[in-house]
């Protein structure tokens, strides 16, 4: 076995390899670029070394600077993990004339493995069944078109290089094919530098079944069962689980052997995938569509149901061992599903996002797995993949395991940008995924179907409580903020509001003995409320009006790294949320909401305590400055606009009074960035109408 080995990736499979590599006793060393200096996998390895900068082609992508890096550490062996090199026949090549192991199959077995149209007359060759169409080389335009009408349509054409559904297109009559195949043409040009393309019988309800292999180079290969990964966004997948909920036991042998006898037809060395296409109204019926010479993303999944490393056996097979497991060793056990955590915003189109991590939670407990790039206070550059962490669940049942991973979804939250966790969340609650009736078009069809929660009552009531909480004075008399007065003190006042939503949030009684009531929630009822603001008769008004719910007890224990359990009602929840001044960020059902305070009252006339500081809410462009530095501004007036993602967003003054600018249009500005601080006039007006205010 080797002393030690350089894992040429980044991210979370570079922290999951070191996992295995450390428990084995085996040194690792980490690359990284100058945007991942302060990396996770960077500060887990034993031994790290700097390769280039940002741009992955002169850092994770530079077949060289890899090398030069293992030679340097003493390095015997490489992992490519997945992605940048792993299927890099050169590279394979040059780790071999360089005397280092490559943790992979041979050159030419990626190479044949690398070309679509190779590829499947290879296996085709094997009596391995593929899909009915046309590939070979050279296929012209004309070509293709004189082979269609033989495939029937709908077809598909498909790049022979590359994958990830780049150039891919569906042809669903003769007429749309000719500017179809130019399209695609381009399209695999810019990809992959290759325009080479073939034409496939699309199947109309598809669904992407893969089967896991190890081969060891002594003519050993068994597989680990198969993989369901049809639930796919843009032909990307999102959800994957093991085994297959659509294949009976009979079908799951045939289908297994296939992939064993693809592995054979290339002389295959360590872990590979082979992926296959299926009919849902025909499961008995598949066809090969590929092989990934590689580890795959969605591994946790088979090492759950099966309980072997699959990173360990690459190492062993590495080595030269021989494969010590059999294919009468492997038993599926129970049921794993694996859900992708991105750095987008399911919310605005899947747009990537990215920026400094404020807080991340993940979740435990029994069956659930984390492999996470990510920690709290670190940042994600948007320079490369913007998958963050995948979240794993294994039950002793499909819906065992599904249940558990939408558990484990509710406590997984990322604070400091948006990411893709309430979507999956969700998903994973459509009828048709809980019966397991997929294929690779559900997301596409029912996407305008997955609404995304806004706060509710209950986010600006624990947002309200948190806020009172982390301010709360203790037993100092004279610091308190509620007013002295005889009789019960006098209620906190808390004017919030998340996106479009705003609510008035009262907040009252002591530690441990609190009560909460919330507005209504129209806009209406908010300015009618804030504009009695002045005068200690408006805030008796406001507790008695209509407009607010009963008041209902309510207390909040800190649990500790920002969990915190919050009781409204006799209803206990135990959330992960933030708190700076003027925003409170809560944790829900896999959201993040971002709840701003427009005034943080004490009391009736008591401007003190308002918030003169405008943070950016999000991570963005500062699109215009409404005021200039050392303006006078009233309570209300707009001051800085930001931007992101076509979304802009008015930071408005909390205070009347003058205004020092932090921020000039043009910059770029974090979350959480002051763009501006206004210091409070003396002379305030604190009683003034609020509607009168916004007609200047």
């Amino acid at each position: 076995m080797f002393d030690t080995v350089l894992i040429a990736n980044r991210g979370e499979i570079a922290c999951r390899i070191i996992a295995t590599l450390q428990r084995l006793g085996i040194r690792s060393v980490a690359v990284y670029s100058d945007a991942d200096a302060g990396a996770r996998h960077v500060a887990l390895a034993d031994v790290s070394i700097r390769i280039g900068p940002a741009p992955a082609a002169q850092s994770y992508l530079s077949i060289d600077a890899v090398i030069a890096a293992a030679r340097e550490t003493g390095a015997q062996a490489i992992h490519p993990g997945y992605g940048f090199l792993a299927e890099n026949a050169d590279f394979a090549q040059a780790c071999a004339d360089a005397g280092i192991v490559f943790i992979g199959p041979t050159p030419e077995a990626i190479r044949t493995m690398g070309d679509k149209i190779t590829a499947k007359n290879t296996v085709a060759a094997r009596d391995v069944p593929t899909v009915p169409g046309v590939a070979r080389d050279g296929l012209t335009d004309a070509a293709l078109i004189d082979a269609a009408p033989g495939i029937g349509f709908p077809l598909l054409i498909k790049p022979s290089a590359g994958g990830g559904g780049k150039g891919m297109h569906v042809v669903s009559e003769e007429a749309e094919l000719a500017s179809a195949i130019a399209a695609a043409r381009r399209e695999a040009q810019a990809s992959f530098g290759d325009d080479s393309l073939f034409l496939e019988r699309y199947l109309t309800t598809p669904r992407h079944i893969e089967v896991q292999v190890l081969a060891d180079r002594h003519g050993n290969v068994i597989h680990l069962g198969e993989r369901e990964c049809s639930l796919q966004r843009r032909h990307q997948k999102v959800i994957e689980e093991a085994p297959s909920p659509l294949l009976d036991e009979a079908t799951r042998a045939r289908i297994g052997e296939a992939a064993c006898e693809t592995a054979r037809s290339v002389a295959y060395e360590g872990a590979g995938t082979v992926e296959f296409i299926v009919e849902a109204t025909r499961p008995d019926e598949f066809f090969f569509m590929e092989m990934n010479t590689r580890l795959q993303v969605e591994h946790p999944v088979t090492e759950q149901v099966t309980g072997i490393d699959l990173v360990e056996q690459q190492l062993r097979i590495a080595a030269g061992e021989v494969l010590a497991i059999t294919q009468s060793d492997i038993v599926l056990t129970g049921h794993s599903i694996e859900a992708r955590v991105y750095a987008e915003d399911p919310s605005a189109g899947f747009l990537p996002t990215g920026g400094h991590v404020d807080l991340v939670t993940h979740p435990s407990g029994p069956g659930i797995r984390v492999d996470t790039a990510i920690d709290s206070g670190l940042d994600v550059s948007i320079d490369y993949d913007p998958m963050l962490a995948k979240v794993i669940a294994w039950g002793s049942t499909r819906d065992e395991a599904r249940r558990r991973l939408v558990r484990a979804l509710d406590e997984t939250a990322v604070f400091g940008f948006p990411v893709n966790v309430e979507f999956m969340r969700r998903l994973l609650e459509l009828p048709e995924v809980v019966d397991g009736d997929l294929d690779t078009g559900l997301i596409a069809r029912r996407l305008d179907d997955i609404a995304f929660a806004e706060a509710d009552e209950r986010v600006f009531a624990e947002a309200a409580l948190l806020l009172d909480f982390s301010t709360r004075p203790g037993t100092d008399p004279w610091r308190r903020r509620d007013g002295w007065r005889l009789g019960d003190a006098a209620a906190r006042r808390y004017a919030l509001h998340s996106g479009a939503q705003r609510r008035v949030v009262l907040v009252s009684g002591s530690d441990g003995v609190l009560s909460v009531r919330v507005s209504g929630g129209t806009a209406h009822d908010s300015k009618e409320i804030a504009g009695n603001e002045g005068s200690a008769s408006g805030i008796r008004s406001f507790e008695s009006r209509d407009l607010l719910r009963n008041a209902r007890p309510a207390y909040v224990r800190p649990r500790g790294d920002h969990r915190y359990t919050l009781d409204i009602g006799g209803e206990a929840r135990t959330i992960s949320a933030l708190t700076s001044a003027g925003r409170v960020s809560v944790a829900h059902g896999g959201a993040v909401f971002d709840v701003m305070v427009e005034r943080l009252a004490a009391g009736a006339g008591d401007d003190a305590a308002s918030v003169p500081q405008l943070d950016s809410p999000m991570p963005g462009t500062v699109v215009l400055v409404s005021v200039e530095d050392g303006a006078h501004v009233e309570e209300g007036d707009p001051v800085v606009v930001v931007e992101a993602m076509k979304m802009e967003h008015v930071l408005r003054a909390g205070v009347s009074g003058t205004v020092s600018l932090r921020a000039a249009q043009g910059d770029t500005v974090a979350r959480g960035q002051t763009l501006a601080v206004i210091t409070p006039s003396a002379s305030a007006d604190s009683g003034e109408n609020l509607d009168e205010k916004e007609q200047r």
